[in-house]
This record gives structure tokens, sequence and C-alpha cells, in this order.
């Protein structure tokens, strides 16, 4: 079994949800480079390979790694997994297939306490939330980053998100025990 390191703070990335009046929320998620440059670091650029399929219209991504890339044994064999994307809003065809390789290696553990994430509410307060005057909806510009995780186990317990527009602090989540705390 592999087991993949859990995700740094400047690994993960803060998308708006949704933009209400009174705030915002937001997901956390991981890029296709985070995946490539932890299945280099963990089993070697040489030991893993990706592969895309199209099936009824919808394009697969297969993640393989082999299963012998610390035995020191020169034979290759792959173990693989897989996972479908969904198109981006920019680019079609290039975030279909971004996605793909991103939930395939979901599937490999990698980013997988991201699935343990709290949800996040980014109060208006705490944020500059517009009218935008082009098709009447509540709209963000603010970027958002983690600013400090804890996971243990792979499930997050700590959390802090920074509002970078406004450099300041928005969100924090702790479920340890307040003798744990860092």
């Amino acid at each position: 079994m592999i087991n993949f390191r859990d995700l740094k703070e400047k690994e993960i990335e803060c998308r708006v949800a949704t933009c209400k009046a009174s705030g915002v929320s937001l997901l956390l998620y991981k890029d296709a480079r985070c995946d490539m440059n932890i299945l280099d670091e963990t089993v070697g650029a040489e030991n893993w390979q990706r592969r895309h399929e199209l099936i009824n219209g919808n394009l697969f991504c297969e993640v393989g790694i082999n299963k012998n890339y610390d035995s020191g044994d020169n034979y290759a064999e792959y173990i693989w997994k897989q996972d479908v994307g969904t198109e981006s809003y920019t680019e079609k065809e290039k975030g279909q297939a971004s996605d793909a390789f991103k939930r395939a290696c979901f599937n490999w553990g990698i980013g997988r306490e991201l699935y343990t994430a709290p949800f996040i509410w980014i109060s208006s307060k705490d944020g500059n939330v517009t009218l935008d005057n082009k098709n009447g909806k509540t709209a963000t510009y603010d970027k958002f980053a983690v600013e400090q995780i804890i996971i243990e186990k792979k499930i997050i317990v700590a959390l802090s998100i920074k509002n970078i527009s406004l450099n300041k602090r928005v969100f924090t989540y702790d479920i340890r025990k307040k003798g744990d705390k860092a």
C-alpha cells in the first residue's frame, strides 16, 4: 500500500462556491500540478503513468503506479485507478482531462483529506461582496488562501483561512481538545 503524505497549506487552493449579500462559502481543492508533484515525490517520476480514454462521451483518466517502485526490482507492473472528469468553465477539454486526472489521484488517496473539510462560510464583513451590474448577481473578487491546516489520520482537525485581498484571517476551525492545540 502506498501512503501519500498529507497536503500542505500552499498546495491547497480556495474557490468561492456560493456568493450572497451576507457572505461567501468556500471549497478547498488541489490542482493537477500538486498531484504530479506528489506522485513524483512518492513513487518517482518513472514509476507512474496516466492515460485518458473516452467512454460513452465522457473523458476518463487512469493513473497507474508501478507496484515494484520501491523494491529495486526492474520489472514494472502497474496498478491502475480511474475516474471521470467534468468540463471547466474556461477550457473545456483541458479542464475535463485535468479534472479526471485529479479525481483518479483522489482514488489513490492523494488529497483525500479535503473531503473532510468543514463548511467554510466567510461573512460579508470579512470580505468585499458587491452587486455585479452586468448580471445583477452578487460577486466577490477577493482572493482567499489556506493559512494553516492540521490533518490527523487523514482528517482535517484545524484550519484557518486568510482573505489575501484584505490581509486578514477570516475563518478558523479547530476540533481538537483544548490541551492539544498547537
